[in-house]
């Protein structure tokens, strides 16, 4: 095993990379049976990339760049949205029926923040899922892929040089590797109110930051506006596409209250202003979608109307919900980790794709476009001299009434709005949780970020400080393996 690739996490990225890196032999861990427990497969939306006429990858990169408030890195966004069209015809290869028009072209929609229609669905809102068929089938008949189920990974392996070799998993199992990439998905799972996995606690940044690996912009965690507020966990998602097509977002008076395609942050935020004062907030899609709900948006339609709620007739109630990580595990153009054998992919990641904000759809484009790139590295790579991987020590389970604490925590504090007396109370719970039940890596990815959210003392994107309202100047947070001792401490 130790001559293999390992890959610890099987959503899109995970995969995706696995099926590129051939001939390569590679083992996938999945925490769950595959397609469970994996947020990709829950993305609604589709990718986004520059196919349609009119459209080029620069002003996909500029939009880019505008949406994520000044903390996109522009030589990235440029290189995703150079490689995204052969990123989708990859997956069209494999398999994936992106939705086509009358005359065979890709249907291509718009979302928030677009300048051009770029978005390629399929059946309105199930992208995830079919691409996420798509690549399981492909994977379980690769000959050079094995996948190992119901396996979670708890910590890193490294060998006597700091290099790591692999991970332990529960009930001690361990498995090494030549090469280690971390595929592990985000941190919405640590907010009360997600439409990520319940199980996406940040394991895969908190496994990092305890050996000292950088990690970028962890104050940035992106609400989705319109999550379908109908009491259930993780809630279901309405979809930006809806708000494409002509959906509205209006109070309980039926009153307008925000332009529908502004950034995500803006939307957000206006909802989450509606609802604290009283007026309640609902995506009107009445005379958008209408008759049509069933067959354009039949994920949506369904979670309605598994609530009672038919939204051809009545507009559905929503509220923002953590939807998708910015920050996370700092990576070079290449996927590369600031420790040796140590690579990030994904949404657990932080390529500077992204910056404060993320624009709709870039996520399972920058998945598939660094995925790719990490194949490319790895796939003829010559293996290093092999050490032993020492032992390690998992760390503690979180039991479930702490969870229940934490989750709760960093929806109050740590959500749309925050300020200083907030996320100081969480972060001084937070360490009063460790202390009664130990590092466990929940724990730590909370604390990396309440720690980047308190030192930010600026508003930008995802990020909104009510003591700070006006965006200072624009700089990433770096966090250091001496910064890592103090906030999983």
């Amino acid at each position: 095993m130790r001559d293999r690739i390992l890959i610890v996490g099987a959503g899109l990225a995970g995969l995706f990379l696995a099926l590129k890196l051939a001939p390569r032999r590679v083992t996938v861990l999945s925490q769950a049976p595959l397609g469970q427990a994996a947020a990709s497969a829950w993305a609604q939306g589709g990718l986004a990339a520059a196919l349609a006429p009119g459209d080029n990858p620069q002003l996909h990169a500029d939009d880019t760049v505008k949406a994520g408030a000044g903390l996109v890195d522009p030589a990235i966004a440029r290189l995703i949205a150079e490689e995204g069209p052969a990123r989708v015809l990859d997956l069209i290869a494999l398999g994936v029926p992106f939705d086509r028009t009358e005359t065979g072209a890709l249907a291509q929609s718009l979302e928030a923040a677009h300048s051009r229609p770029r978005v390629v669905r399929v059946s309105g809102d199930l992208a995830g899922k079919a691409i996420m068929d798509a690549l399981i089938a492909a994977a379980r008949a690769a000959l050079h892929i094995d996948v190992v189920e119901n396996k979670r990974a708890r910590a890193l392996l490294q060998d006597a040089n700091g290099r790591v070799r692999g991970v332990l998993c529960e009930n001690g199992e361990t498995f090494e590797a030549e090469e280690t990439i971390l595929a592990t998905g985000g941190s919405g799972g640590l907010y009360a109110v997600t439409t990520n996995p319940v199980e996406a606690m940040g394991q895969g940044l908190a496994m990092a930051a305890r050996i000292g690996a950088l990690i970028a912009d962890p104050e940035f965690v992106q609400f989705h506006p319109t999550a379908i507020d109908i009491g259930r966990d993780p809630a279901p998602l309405a979809t930006e596409a809806l708000r494409g097509e002509g959906a509205r977002l209006i109070n309980r008076s039926g009153e307008a209250f925000v332009s529908e395609l502004e950034a995500r942050d803006v939307v957000a935020r206006a909802i989450h202003i509606e609802r604290l004062a009283g007026r309640g907030a609902f995506l009107d899609a009445r005379e958008a979608v209408s008759s049509a709900f069933p067959v354009q948006f039949p994920t949506v339609f369904a979670a309605c109307m598994s609530a009672g709620l038919d939204p051809r007739v009545s507009p559905i109630p929503v509220a923002p919900a953590a939807h998708y990580h910015m920050g996370g595990i700092a990576t070079d153009v290449w996927g590369r980790t600031s420790i040796d054998g140590l690579w990030a992919v994904g949404e657990c990641a932080s390529t500077g794709a992204h910056g404060a904000n993320r624009l709709a759809s870039n996520s399972l484009l920058e998945a598939v476009v660094f995925a790719h790139r990490i194949a490319d590295r790895l796939r003829e790579k010559a293996a290093p001299a092999a050490l032993a991987a020492e032992n390690a020590q998992a760390p503690p389970h979180l039991p479930d009434a702490p969870r229940a604490e934490l989750r709760q925590l960093m929806q109050t504090h740590v959500s749309v709005v925050r300020d200083a007396t907030g996320l100081k109370l969480a972060l001084d719970r937070v360490d009063a949780l460790c202390n009664a039940h130990g590092r466990a890596n929940a724990l730590v990815a909370a604390r990396l970020i309440l720690t980047a959210a308190l030192a930010r003392k600026e508003s930008r994107g995802g990020h909104f400080r009510s003591d700070f309202p006006d965006a200072g100047q624009p700089h990433r947070s770096f966090i250091t393996d001496a910064d890592h001792a103090a906030a999983a401490a």
